[in-house]
């Protein structure tokens, strides 16, 4: 198995029906399409189609409710909606962009950092077009392929709000998506996910993504949406300022009733994340789903135990921090390592991460309301890195498939070579989406204003942004 979702921009479903047994097969030229019922049988399963659209369904309730939830409990009473209507218009704005230009930029055949506009607007796509799997002669529809890869354009986003949550402006929040979606996301995502397709590599080589040109590992978003987002909120974070009273007043979650409501139908939906991004429903997806079971749970246990031992009581806070920590430091790795490593990869990572939002984060004094990058950032950075040692045959994880050869064999694995690559991807990363980020958010501040008054702030984004309050007593 190689790296996670990616479009093959193919050829006609014809040649590839009559060429089964060839070693390779005929160069990318626009979407497969399937001339009749009896050819598409032959390459599109019912079964892999349906698990791609229940794991879309699963994605999108990570943001609504579920990021949503998670966000909500965590701020103070009277911005609460504020949160909710953030995450809620992020997700509707992130999936109109998507549809228009994010898809065609993100999966069309462009450079290695960018794709075309040749599907803007979702054209030359219909309801017998194709997208490539991980396998040989195995497609799935292209409307399943693209709403699935929508929910992750908009999840990310939205992770980013956490950041500054409760004190920033609703109009220039979206505007930033947009640009971000635009000029940070969709780049990424191509540059790490985008590939010619396994029965299309051997003759289109270069037609690939710059990371995945590099054989940086990410199965299911560590760099693409945990750091992308992670490094995003720090920079917004430091741009709009800490919030009024921070250190000097109390400000403790609402609802960690709430919270863990949110934090459960995260850690569900992020099987559709993980192991839907497999494409296929074969043994692969069962790995990436056992392995964000246990890697989660080892996570929380572990965040738990330190509690324990620091401060003598374990908190629901704690746990369900844990618990994020361990699925997203999971995400690079799901399909490539083995159960055990990655419960050793979870706890790991849910180590550093407290150390972070409980050490680092107080000695720099920055205010990462809800600590998206001391989890989402840290742990993506772990999990990344991570990925190289996992992913190793030699600890049972699954290595890397050589798509040059046809049918797909396994190749070679070289764990320090695959370390360095790992650590060039995350630097990337960091550099584009926080340099970006940093561009944006000034210019917007300059521009439109990224804060609220002092006034607005204090008495709540709620009524003053949307004119209503979450409880009304």
């Amino acid at each position: 198995m190689t790296v996670s979702r990616k479009i093959a921009a193919a050829g006609a479903v014809a040649t590839i029906a009559a060429l089964a047994a060839a070693p390779a097969l005929a160069q990318a030229a626009g979407p497969v399409r399937a001339p009749n019922a009896e050819q598409m049988a032959t390459m599109v399963n019912k079964g892999d189609t349906t698990w791609m659209m229940i794991s879309a369904a699963l994605v999108l309730m990570m943001s609504v409710p579920g990021l949503a939830l998670f966000y909500g409990g965590l701020v103070r009473t009277k911005n609460m909606l504020s949160v909710l209507m953030q995450v809620l218009m992020i997700v509707s704005v992130a999936s109109l962009v998507w549809v228009s230009w994010g898809y065609s930029l993100a999966f069309t055949s462009g450079n290695a950092f960018v794709g075309g506009l040749s599907k803007a607007f979702l054209t030359g796509v219909d309801a017998s077009s194709l997208a490539a799997t991980f396998s040989n002669n195995v497609y799935i529809p292209e409307y399943a392929f693209i709403c699935f890869q929508m929910t992750f354009a908009c999840i990310t986003p939205a992770l980013i709000v956490g950041a500054f949550a409760e004190r920033v402006k609703f109009t220039p929040l979206l505007v930033f998506v947009v640009l971000w979606l635009t000029i940070v996301y969709f780049p990424m995502a191509h540059m790490v996910w985008y590939w010619a397709g396994p029965d299309f590599l051997a003759d289109a080589p270069t037609d690939a993504g710059l990371l995945y040109g590099w054989g940086a590992l990410d199965f299911a978003g560590g760099t693409v949406v945990h750091i992308n987002a992670g490094i995003a909120g720090l920079v917004g974070c430091l741009v709009i300022g800490k919030r009024h009273g921070y250190k000097s007043e109390p400000m403790p979650p609402h609802s960690l009733t709430m919270t863990m409501i949110g934090a459960s139908l995260l850690w569900i939906g992020w099987f559709g994340f993980n192991a839907g991004s497999n494409l296929e429903a074969t043994g692969v997806a069962a790995l990436a789903f056992i392995n964000t079971f246990v890697a989660t749970a080892g996570a929380a246990v572990a965040w738990a135990v330190i509690e324990q031992v620091v401060h003598k009581k374990p908190s629901l806070l704690g746990g369900v921090s844990g618990a994020v920590a361990g699925l997203v430091a999971i995400t690079p790795a799901a399909g490539f390592a083995a159960p055990m490593t990655s419960i050793i990869l979870g706890m790991v990572a849910s180590a550093v991460c407290f150390f972070f939002v409980t050490t680092v984060k107080n000695k720099l004094g920055y205010d990462d309301t809800l600590d998206v990058f001391g989890i989402h950032c840290v742990g993506g950075i772990v999990g990344a890195i991570g990925t190289g040692i996992v992913a190793a045959p030699s600890l049972g994880g699954q290595g890397w498939f050589d798509y040059t050869q046809f049918p797909s064999v396994a190749g070679s694995y070289d764990m320090a070579g695959q370390v360095w690559t790992q650590i060039k991807a995350v630097v990337l990363t960091l550099v584009l989406s926080g340099g970006v980020s940093a561009v944006l958010f000034l210019g917007i501040k300059a521009t439109m204003g990224l804060r609220p008054s002092l006034e607005v702030e204090s008495e709540g984004l709620d009524i003053n942004e949307h004119g209503e309050r979450a409880y009304n007593y």
